[in-house]
């Protein structure tokens, strides 16, 4: 919904403060703790993306959505054990809602569309439960997830299956590490777009890179100014990706869009602050 585990951690406290504020004949009150709950998450996270619109037009460079780990890793660190979805299909839904050209697009979306698209078309609530928590008509959520899949629709080629990307960024790797640059050059459409997030906290550039030779010749450049790079291959976003360490301190993680056996799309997360759940054990 946000993009950012950090202000999604702070809605999920922010609900709980509110309901554990209630007395418990308030609570004993409430018919569906669970819907209310979700009730107010969802106007919270409104408000927001409201005011997340106004921080990132300040933001130093490009704002990028948080990379996520493989979810088993990301569930290990965060609790200590694995804790996947029982449910394959839940977690083949989740991976995709995560995927990061998906979450670039919802950058796109008015608050309200986001809010009602993902509640409904991610997560499967009913346009009436929606319409409570948007504040409008059900027919009114209608036409916001509608509009919301016409920007999904526009803005994304389709997807290499998960198999054929990971070897795409395989050899992608293997040519940056030899500095190979006609080989990157290959494996780039030659209309590409690089995104680097460093949120002024980090070098990187400021605007996109575009072109398949222009991104190559700024990745060899990258390769020799950092000498001891490593890159390793990890799922980002539930889609094949790598990460680059530094002394064994991850320093980006890059996501890749893939169609047609070549790179489209890259986005290369920079800013330490989003790098947490890739450094934290």
């Amino acid at each position: 919904m946000l993009g950012s585990v950090a202000e999604a951690e702070d809605v999920v406290q922010e609900t709980y403060t509110r309901w554990y504020a209630m007395s418990p004949q308030q609570q004993d009150a409430i018919e569906s703790p669970g819907a209310w709950l979700t009730k107010v998450a969802g106007r919270i996270c409104l408000d927001v993306l409201g005011s997340a619109r106004a921080r990132r037009e300040r933001y130093v460079g490009a704002w990028i959505p948080e990379p996520l780990p493989d979810r088993g890793e990301w569930f290990a660190g965060r609790t200590g054990g694995g804790c996947e979805p029982a449910d394959p299909a839940d977690q083949i839904t989740l991976d995709e809602s995560v995927n990061m050209a998906f979450l670039v697009i919802l950058e796109s979306m008015t608050p309200a569309e986001r809010v009602a698209f993902v509640l409904h078309d991610v997560f499967r609530y009913p346009f009436a439960e929606v319409a409570e928590i948007v504040g409008r008509t059900p027919a009114a959520c209608r036409q916001l997830a509608t509009s919301a899949r016409r920007r999904i629709g526009a803005g994304r080629p389709p997807a290499a299956p998960a198999a054929g990307q990971a070897t795409v960024v395989r050899h992608f790797k293997e040519a940056w590490e030899s500095k190979d640059i006609e080989a990157l050059v290959g494996l780039l459409d030659p209309d590409a777009v690089m995104t680097a997030d460093g949120g002024g906290m980090v070098g990187t550039v400021l605007r996109p890179v575009e072109g398949g030779r222009s991104i190559a010749q700024y990745l060899i450049h990258i390769a020799d100014k950092a000498p001891g790079l490593e890159l390793l291959e990890r799922t980002v976003n539930g889609r094949p990706g790598l990460v680059a360490r530094h002394t064994g301190v991850a320093v980006t993680v890059a996501a890749f869009e893939v169609a047609d056996g070549r790179v489209g799309r890259i986005w290369a997360v920079r800013n330490p602050e989003k790098l947490r759940a890739w450094t934290e054990g």
